[in-house]
């Protein structure tokens, strides 16, 4: 968990102030990211194909998200797999965020 809010922190620093719906379309495109990190975990993608595997996908989030990709890889692949086939992380990331 402290891993996941060093992220939101580091994400959230080095953006500028925003509006609430920016805050929202932000929180959006980051929940998406972390939703396909953990699609492809659950697809069994080795760890370091990853981004390339990400943007195989043809996302549809801005350039600039795909470097959380990076960033939340780990945090989901130490994760149990149990524990991925349950949780729904996007979601989890996008409450976080924005609380934050």
């Amino acid at each position: 968990m402290i891993r996941v809010l060093s992220v939101l922190a580091m994400v959230g620093l080095a953006q500028p102030v925003l509006a609430e719906t920016a805050k929202e379309v932000d929180c959006s495109y980051q929940a998406d990211v972390v939703a396909a990190v953990q699609a492809a975990r659950l697809a069994r993608v080795k760890e370091r194909a990853v981004p390339d595997h990400v943007a195989a996908t043809d996302p549809d989030w801005p350039e600039k998200y795909s470097v959380v990709v990076q960033l939340v890889t780990p945090w989901v692949y130490e994760m149990k797999m149990r524990e991925l086939k349950v949780a729904d992380l996007g979601a989890a990331w996008k409450e976080l965020c924005l609380q934050q």
